[in-house]
């Protein structure tokens, strides 16, 4: 799975000291910090780098995995462990270290998938991926076996991660661990390709949602808590928009591929409106559990972010430009970017209240 954002970053600002011996060092450095930071800024925010831009080691290996997703991957794992304060026993080292494993998964899985897709044939010239930003294996920024290695060392880091946390927590870390994994492999890969079977989308809302939040939770606390997963519904949808967004964006190359996607079996309009429907089902959700005691009223305050979905639902009623706004990075991707813009803000403010309930908590 892959998926993007609306907001560009500018980044072509460059440092021009006035160079005199004296200070020759000092602004070399000052200027190579600068380009440095402008290089993972402007990947970060599109998962692309200008032309004009030097390729630096953190850069490319941001562009290999991306990293520019990874804001959600964190935001579940920040979800998990903030639910998880106000248990009796709280590990923070055992949640940093969950933390670290799922961002590992995720710079895996999306590796997995641009490995298996150019295998398949899907990821080729022309196609979408291999346009809106640089695919790993296809631009040179790693070769196949390079990529396959890359994947192995991430797997075996998290693999690490997992023993350790399976000494402490037992065998149902293995079973959160394991399940995510059977989704993010089997994604793409041969014999199940759920992203083939209109299962794709269901199985994201699974990892992010319940299985991220949850496992989290359980990690941080040693506790398997029902109510853990309830609460994990309202992020797992905000994250599922985003893959429906990437594949309505993709709809027309995924249906002459044969790839059976959620909006290539319903249709363009149909999954345009299911996607509005999720949206508002995030606020319906986090509005419903805080009255059954599941979230706290501190979550209440992602609905601050009700005038950017607004302005989503707007666009979701439209047909896409048919050429890309000036300086917009990511096209032919439109939808998407629109749907990881609302996540980014409304998952945001849910994490801001959870943590506000952690420092100033109101009874439930």
């Amino acid at each position: 799975m892959s998926t993007v954002v609306i907001e560009w970053y500018d980044g072509r600002s460059r440092l021009r000291p006035v160079v005199t011996s004296a200070n020759l060092f000092t602004l070399v450095n000052r200027a190579t910090l600068t380009t440095l930071f402008g290089n993972w800024g402007e990947i970060l925010q599109t998962q692309n780098l200008s032309v004009d831009r030097p390729m630096d080691p953190v850069s490319r290996w941001l562009l290999i995995t991306r990293a520019s997703v990874f804001p959600m991957t964190l935001f579940s794992g920040f979800i998990g462990g903030l639910l998880a304060v106000s248990a009796p026993h709280v590990d923070g080292a055992l949640f940093s270290l969950a933390l670290v494993g799922l961002v590992v998964a995720h710079a895996a899985n999306n590796m997995i998938n641009d490995y298996f897709d150019v295998g398949a044939g899907v990821d080729t010239a022309g196609y979408a991926r291999t346009v809106y930003a640089p695919h790993p294996i296809l631009s040179g920024l790693i070769s196949r076996a390079g990529l396959l290695t890359a994947i192995a060392v991430f797997n075996l880091v998290d693999l690490a991660i997992l023993v350790l946390l399976a000494q402490v927590r037992g065998a149902g870390v293995v079973a959160f661990a394991l399940a995510g994994l059977f989704v993010s492999v089997f994604y793409v890969a041969p014999p199940l390709k759920l992203k083939h079977r209109g299962l794709g989308e269901p199985g994201v809302f699974l990892v992010w949602g319940p299985l991220m939040i949850g496992g989290t939770y359980f990690v941080t606390t040693g506790v398997l808590a029902p109510w853990v997963f309830a609460a994990a519904i309202p992020y797992g949808l905000l994250v599922t928009t985003v893959l429906i967004g990437k594949h309505v964006d993709k709809l027309g190359a995924d249906a002459a591929k044969g790839i059976a996607t959620i909006p290539v079996i319903l249709g363009r309009r149909p999954s345009l409106a299911l996607n509005r429907a999720l949206m508002i089902a995030f606020y319906v959700s986090v509005a419903a559990l805080v009255p059954l005691r599941v979230l706290p009223p501190w979550a209440l305050l992602a609905f601050v972010s009700i005038p950017r979905l607004l302005e989503t639902l707007r666009v979701y009623r439209e047909p896409a430009p048919e050429s890309p706004p000036p300086g917009y990075p990511i096209w032919p991707l439109w939808y998407v970017a629109w749907a990881f813009r609302l996540n980014r803000q409304a998952g945001a403010l849910l994490v801001l209240g959870l943590v506000l309930d952690a420092i100033f908590p109101v009874i439930r």
